[in-house]
C-alpha cells in the first residue's frame, strides 16, 4: 500500500462507545417507553458513536456519485450500451436524475465525479478525477493495474478531504454500465459467494444475459487464480473492479477516518466498500446501509459487512438513489434526540420505568 493509504487505514478505529451510551441515555429520558422508537433510536446512537460526540449533527449531507466505464460491458453483460454512462453523468449534473431529485429533497449537496468515463461529454459541474478511459475487460486479464487501483483509492481519500467539510454524513453512489458485473466479481472474491449467488439482472438482463454474466464472472475468477495476481484487497480491486468502485472505497476510508458516517447505496457501491472493509476491518461499524437492493448479491454483501438496511423497497437503480432516499431518516433520528421533550421538561409521569 502507499503511505497515504496506510496512514488513512491506520486512522480508522471503532466508534466511540461513550458517545453512543450518552445519546442512548438522553433518548431514555424522552417522553416515550424506553426503546420504543427502535431502529430510529439505534440510528441516532450509531451516528453519535461514529461522529464521536454526544451532540451529533448531519450538517449539510453530501451525496457523491462516482462514474466510470467498464471494459467488461463489451462482453454482453448489460442491457444498455456504455455510452449511457456519459449521458447519465450529464443528467446528474443537470439535476434530472433520480438521485438529483432525492438529494434536493433531502437538502443534500450532490457531487458528481468522472473517475474514468470512456467518452465524457463536456458538462460543467462534474469533477474530473479520471484514471483512464474506462477499465479493461476482466475477461481478458486484470481490469486495471495495481498502480491504478491504488490511485483510485487515493483519489477517494483526497475527495473526502476536499468535499466533506461541514458534512455530517456522506452518501455513496455510482454509475457505470457493466458495474454490477464488477460488483458480482468483487463479491465472489471477497466473500466466497458463487457467481450463481452474486449475479442478478442488473439493468434488466433476460435469462440468457444473466447466464452470460455468470460465465464472465466465473472466467474472471479463474484468471485471478494466476499466481502472478496478488489476492489482497488491492489486487482483487485491480483484477475485477472499476475505477469508480475503487474511488468509492477510498472515499469511505477517508470519511470514516474523519469521523463521518458513510451511507452506502446499492450493490455496486456496497461491493466497492467491501474493498475498504478488507483493508480496514473496523470500518463496517461506521457504515449505514441505506437499503437492500433486489440484486441477490447485495444481501450477501450486507451480511458480510454485518449491516441491517434501513429500507427494503425493491430498488435496483443505483446512482446513490437509495442512499439519498434514506437521508431524511438520519435527520429524523437526530431530530428526536434534539427536539423531543423529556419526561421532566414536559411534566409527564415517568413512574412506568
Amino acid at each position: 500500500m502507499s503511505e497515504l493509504l496506510e496512514r488513512t487505514v491506520a486512522a480508522i478505529g471503532e466508534p466511540d462507545a461513550a458517545a453512543s451510551a450518552a445519546v442512548q441515555a438522553q433518548l431514555d429520558l424522552k417522553t416515550k417507553p424506553r426503546g420504543s422508537l427502535g431502529g430510529l433510536e439505534r440510528l441516532a446512537v450509531r451516528i453519535a458513536g461514529i461522529q464521536r460526540t454526544a451532540t451529533p449533527s448531519l450538517g449539510t449531507p453530501v451525496v457523491v456519485v462516482c462514474a466510470a466505464d467498464h471494459g467488461v460491458a463489451a462482453e454482453g453483460v448489460s442491457a444498455y450500451p456504455s455510452s449511457v454512462t456519459a449521458q447519465m453523468v450529464a443528467n446528474y449534473a443537470a439535476g434530472g436524475a433520480a438521485v438529483s431529485v432525492l438529494a434536493r429533497r433531502a437538502g443534500a449537496r450532490l457531487v458528481v465525479v468522472d473517475c474514468g468515463v470512456a467518452d465524457p461529454l463536456p458538462v460543467p459541474g462534474v469533477l474530473d478525477r479520471r484514471l483512464g478511459p474506462g477499465t479493461a475487460s476482466m475477461l481478458r486479464g486484470p481490469a486495471m493495474t495495481r498502480e491504478q487501483a491504488i490511485a483510485a483509492l487515493e483519489t477517494g481519500i483526497a475527495l473526502a478531504a476536499e468535499e466533506l467539510g461541514g458534512a455530517g454524513c456522506v452518501a455513496l453512489g455510482e454509475m457505470g454500465i457493466g458495474n454490477s458485473t464488477a460488483a458480482a466479481a468483487l463479491t465472489c472474491a471477497l466473500t466466497a459467494a458463487t457467481p450463481e449467488q452474486a449475479c442478478g439482472r442488473g439493468t434488466g438482463l433476460d435469462d440468457a444475459g444473466v447466464a452470460r454474466k455468470r460465465d464472465v464472472v466465473a472466467c474472471a475468477l479463474e484468471l485471478m487464480s494466476d499466481p502472478g495476481i496478488p489476492l489482497d484487497a488491492v489486487g482483487v480491486l485491480a483484477a475485477v473492479g472499476g475505477f469508480e468502485l475503487g474511488v468509492l472505497a477510498g472515499l469511505a476510508l477517508g470519511a470514516v477516518g474523519r469521523n463521518i458516517p458513510v451511507v452506502i447505496d446499492g450493490y455496486p457501491a456496497s461491493a466497492g466498500v467491501l474493498v475498504a472493509a478488507a483493508l480496514a476491518p473496523s470500518l463496517p461499524a461506521s457504515l449505514i446501509a441505506a437499503h437492500r437492493s433486489s440484486e441477490p448479491g447485495h444481501a450477501i454483501v450486507l451480511a458480510h459487512l454485518g449491516l441491517q438496511p434501513l429500507l427494503d423497497l425493491d430498488l435496483r437503480l443505483g446512482e446513490g438513489s437509495g442512499a439519498a432516499l434514506a437521508l431524511p431518516l438520519l435527520g429524523a433520528a437526530l431530530a428526536i434526540l434534539d427536539e423531543m421533550a423529556t419526561f421532566a421538561s414536559a411534566g409527564v409521569d415517568d413512574s412506568g420505568r
